[in-house]
């Protein structure tokens, strides 16, 4: 009686076969009824493995060929004017990925996850309309492969809330009737294929939410209620990241028909939703969507249990968290891990396995699944008690640390004196962010070195060669401070996870970022320590063959936890505090090298804030000492670098601050410099660069462009404290658009110090 669901599962496919056809369709190599076909195959591959594992309820709409965001943006007809005369793929694209004529629009991260979405973009006199059917399309091709589904909708409330409006004063609540009208009509059309329930995701509803917000879920689902009212699909409200909190009485008092509440996150919660669910369906999301640790099937049967008891059977669904989008497809697929670490594991494959596991003891009895039961059983019992997992030493040192190691020698004011004394840097600064093309001829040699067809030897004398053209390609184009390029590391994180103790690596863990881009998280499973120094040889290298300030490339210990799979049997603060101490030991090692700069990228400190305001500060504090844990011990003539992208800064500008880095770059093109107004209206003290190129976007951006954003800068940041680089690295970008974009950046710069002479 209690059912099997599913919230949304990976769409990039166990070969990343996603990633592969939309890099080739933007290469022109395959055409759109090819990119469709392999779509559609992975579709009905996805619907086939959810009702083998016995799903109940399986999710159909959750597939997208770049986010699920820019989907409804598309479906609802919100398109900016800029890309006026593209339809279909061509438009979608160019919202996510810009032309030559239209930048992209926004890009940023989906509440606390390392996935992004394409921020929609409201101006006033905005009209909406169904302008596709995708979500019946997707329910109809399912129902004709035999697959019953129920189709996904992010919710009408958090879209807008996650819209910009574009038009001054124009507020983005105020749009809703319009928006809620179309909700209304593909409810209809989607009745009218046959749906019986639709998942409405309204994960705005785990915030802090304003007044206007909350009177805003009221108004829509009052309306769809209404609309809905003589005859047309069920509604589950789904909810994740969090604990309704203050809005539980909201959410259970809304006019839906099922309430899907994360419980991994916020077990907490299950007395107070069931008291005030009424007598809606509760759907219980017991099976984590966010990490890879297999399940504690008997706590969570616990909670099921109790659920059954209050409600009955025919009320509860047992689910994910979230959608499985953000773990990896299938550990079947998985060959690179031994096998006590690969029995700790679950992926998207077996999470629905341990769902359909604990609908089974739910309803009937802990021995209607009593296999699975004793494997979880025996993994945690094996888990716990591995001598892999603890190092008394690295607990101590931890342990040892105090608020004298969080200090630098002396204030900013001293130390960036003495800095432009060593250094000797122009006004206007140029530098990148680190990384350079990763070329189909370094990929190559690196697939080579790694099934040992290339031996140490001729591989590194290849990367030294990538390295010294790289330099002599920034020193031509004129660059003040230089990178060496990153070409011996495969990734920001996992070459450093690599060379780290208390990681683990998958062969095809892969998880989709957005769009194209996959990552393939390590995986902290026990303490962390620095067995040896990682970069020093490289950087020592680099750093020898310019005369140009070179810049020590590192990945700091937030960003590292933030886009790892994160051992759960420990405070995530006493992990990230153990990756901290192990930086630190490189940062010292660097600046005993000689390195004049040392950049420690905190790309995801944002990321990791807690959606609610009242449990932030307590994060920051740890996560800001963790960065200035790793920055502290050089001497003031040594520059420390950071870097932060596609986030909001306004709520934790005093933090920023607090991390006391000398030089911070951010991302800030996408957003016209936008993002700047914080650092404005905080007076924050230090050093910015405000990318001036969206290295996101295939676009070459003028040089007029440019000074055009570094004039909005400057009347935002004092000059003085001005740097000039890209919004992130250029891993992903070709060497012909890169030469051009730089030529532009340092022109660019060129032309503001003329203008100040």
């Amino acid at each position: 009686m209690v059912k099997a669901a599913n919230l949304g599962y990976p769409r990039i496919g166990a070969k990343r076969e996603l990633k592969k056809a939309l890099e080739s369709y933007w290469k022109g190599d395959l055409d759109a009824a090819a990119l469709e076909a392999t779509a559609a195959g992975l579709r009905a591959a996805n619907w086939a493995a959810q009702a083998e594992a016995g799903m109940a309820r399986i999710p159909s709409n959750d597939f997208s060929f770049y986010d699920q965001v820019l989907d409804t943006t598309a479906m609802l007809g919100a398109v900016p004017p800029r890309f006026a005369g593209l339809d279909g793929l061509d438009a979608y694209f160019a919202m996510a990925r810009g032309t030559d004529a239209a930048p992209a629009m926004e890009m940023t991260k989906w509440f606390d996850t390392n996935y992004h979405y394409i921020v929609p973009e409201l101006t006033a006199g905005m009209t909406f309309r169904l302008a596709n059917q995708i979500p019946v399309e997707r329910f109809k091709e399912a129902k004709a492969r035999g697959v019953h589904t129920r189709p996904v909708l992010v919710g009408p409330v958090t879209w807008l809330a996650l819209a910009k409006a574009k038009t001054e004063g124009l507020e983005p609540l105020s749009l809703l009737p319009q928006v809620v009208a179309v909700y209304a009509e593909l409810l209809g059309r989607l009745a009218e294929a046959g749906a019986d329930w639709v998942q409405i995701d309204e994960p705005i509803l785990v915030r802090d939410l304003s007044p206007a917000e909350a009177e805003a879920l009221r108004g829509a689902y009052d309306t769809l209620s209404a609309a809905l009212s003589k005859g047309g699909p069920r509604i589950l409200l789904a909810t994740y990241f969090g604990a309704l909190g203050d809005n539980l009485e909201l959410a259970c008092g809304l006019p839906v028909d099922g309430l899907h509440i994360d419980l991994v996150r916020a077990p907490g919660q299950l007395d107070a939703v069931l008291a005030k669910v009424g007598d809606k369906s509760l759907s219980l999301g017991l099976i984590d969507g966010r990490n890879i640790w297999r399940s504690d099937l008997s706590r969570a049967l616990g909670l099921a249990q109790k659920a059954t008891a209050a409600l009955g059977g025919e009320r509860v669904e047992i689910a994910p968290s979230c959608s499985l989008l953000h773990v990896p497809v299938d550990l079947a697929h998985e060959t690179a891990l031994d096998d006590e670490l690969k029995g700790w594991l679950a992926f998207a494959r077996q999470k629905l396995d341990e769902v359909a596991a604990l609908a089974r003891a739910a309803g009937s009895g802990r021995e209607a699944a009593a296999d699975a039961f004793a494997a979880a059983d025996a993994a945690m019992a094996a888990r716990a008690a591995s001598a892999r997992i603890h190092d008394p030493a690295v607990k101590a040192r931890a342990a040892a640390v105090t608020a004298a190691d969080l200090e630098r020698p002396s204030p900013y004011a001293v130390r960036i004196a003495k800095q432009q004394a060593r250094l000797g840097l122009p006004a206007y600064p140029t530098t990148t962010i680190g990384s350079f093309p990763q070329t189909p001829e370094i990929r190559k040699a690196r697939a080579a070195h790694r099934r040992g067809e290339m031996n140490d030897a001729d591989y590194r004398a290849f990367l030294e060669e990538q390295t010294r053209q790289c330099i002599r390609r920034q020193e031509e184009l004129g660059l003040d401070v230089l990178v060496h390029g990153e070409f011996e590391r495969n990734d920001m994180v996992e070459y450093f996870g690599e060379q780290l103790s208390g990681f683990t690596f998958t062969k095809n863990g892969w998880v989709q970022s957005y769009g194209s881009r996959c990552v393939k998280p390590p995986v902290i499973f026990g303490d962390v320590s620095r067995p040896r120094a990682m970069t020093v040889d490289w950087a020592k290298f680099a750093a020898a063959q310019t005369t140009r300030p070179m810049k020590g490339m590192l990945t700091g210990p937030v960003t590292i936890l933030q886009w790892s799979f994160v051992r759960d049997d420990q405070p995530r603060a006493e992990t990230c505090r153990q990756v901290a101490l192990a930086i630190r030991d490189e940062v010292a090692d660097l600046e005993r090298a000689g390195l004049p700069i040392i950049q420690i990228d905190e790309a995801a400190l944002r990321e990791g804030l807690p959606l609610r305001q009242a449990e932030r500060q307590e994060y920051l504090d740890w996560a800001v000492a963790a960065f200035r844990l790793t920055a502290s011990a050089v001497a003031d003539e040594t520059q420390i670098h950071t870097h932060m992208c596609y986030s909001e800064f306004n709520d934790i500008m005093p933090a920023i601050a607090a991390m006391d880095a000398d030089v911070i770059s951010i991302e800030a093109s996408r957003s016209d410099m936008e993002l700047l107004e914080a650092f404005r209206d905080f007076e924050y003290p230090n050093d910015i660069g405000p990318g001036v190129w969206d290295i996101h976007s295939p676009r070459v951006p003028e040089q007029s462009a440019m000074v055009s954003l570094l004039k909005s800068a400057t009347a935002l940041i004092p000059a003085d404290r001005l740097w000039v680089n890209p919004d992130c690295g250029l891993k992903t970008r070709g060497w012909p658009e890169v030469e051009r974009s730089i030529t532009h950046l340092v022109g660019a710069a060129r032309t503001l110090r003329e203008k100040a002479a």
